[in-house]
């Protein structure tokens, strides 16, 4: 309780002192209330009536009296204290690890196992916890730790510069998803460069796959014909296994009729997912998770 009375204090002193004075219509018992020195508690009476411009109190006996406008101020003190209390209880209750707040982006192909197994990792450290989850590219995600409205995101490519923090978890590797007939599918591995002059089903711009498979098709000099673009994997298989093109897919996947992946050959083969945060204290809920996800990263593993 009385980490929440500093703080409030400390956010709106000079109400505080206003709103005891008038409750116990004295500055001495006021100023032992709130363990403040009676001449602090007078200082900060006359730094709120030169605020307001008119008088606030008055002699009244032995103690004080307040002024009509001083009561209107005084009940408006209340009203305001008593918001700024819950809000700091409310920001202190968000920033425990056992009843916080964790704000988590990631990537889609994530979501069907990596989240929710370090979710239940830290669940059963700190059961009270809530999460908020955000799905979305790679580049969104930043964008959205960027602007603070997520505390960490799993994601790849990891970003470079000033103001992130991050830290690689695992080398991915990736596959070419070809329909079940396709002539090439009873191969062990294959290279891009088998597969120069199919259709491709890829990823959208901005997600962090077709980054990737960019930079992979740059490298092995290939130059891929879409027919497709996706947002998600589930969709980019579905339209593999329609026969409408090849993809770049991370594994181990998600096992769907009609689709059959090969192991890459080639100097890149994988990706790497890690987490990133912004370059400053996060808060306590979110740090206790960033220390999880660092300590389990073999969780990461089995996306798709």
């Amino acid at each position: 309780m009385e980490d929440v009375d500093e703080a409030v204090q400390a956010l709106a002193g000079p109400l505080r002192v206003l709103a005891t004075v008038a409750e116990h219509g004295h500055v001495t018992r006021a100023a032992q209330e709130l363990r403040l020195g009676q001449p602090t508690v007078s200082r900060a009476l006359a730094r709120a009536q030169r605020a307001v411009g008119v008088p606030l109190l008055v002699p009244h006996g032995r103690g004080v009296r307040l002024t009509a406008a001083g009561r209107v101020l005084a009940e408006a003190a209340h009203r305001a204290l008593g918001e700024v209390e819950r809000a700091v209880r409310a920001v202190r209750a968000d920033d425990s690890p056992d009843t916080g707040r964790v704000a988590l982006g990631f990537l889609h192909t994530l979501g069907a196992a990596a989240v929710p197994a370090l979710v239940r990792a830290f669940h059963e450290q700190h059961p009270a916890a809530r999460f908020q989850l955000t799905q979305g590219a790679a580049g969104a995600l930043l964008a959205q730790l960027a602007a603070g409205d997520v505390d960490l995101a799993l994601t790849s490519p990891l970003p470079s510069g000033p103001g992130w923090r991050t830290r690689a978890l695992l080398e991915q590797p990736l596959v070419l998803a070809l329909p079940a007939e396709h002539p090439l599918a009873g191969r062990d591995r294959l290279a891009l460069g088998d597969v120069a002059g199919e259709e491709f089903v890829l990823f959208e711009h901005g997600y962090g796959l077709r980054e990737t498979a960019d930079a992979m098709f740059a490298e092995a000099g290939v130059v891929p014909r879409v027919a497709f673009e996706g947002q998600d994997a589930d969709t980019v298989r579905g339209l593999v296994a329609a026969g409408l093109g090849v993809a770049l897919l991370p594994a181990p996947g998600s096992p769907r009729p009609g689709v059959v992946e090969r192991p890459l050959a080639g100097p890149s083969t994988s990706r790497t997912v890690g987490l990133v945060w912004r370059d400053e204290e996060l808060p306590r809920a979110a740090a206790a998770f960033r220390d999880v996800v660092l300590a389990r990263p073999e969780l990461l593993r089995g996306t798709g």
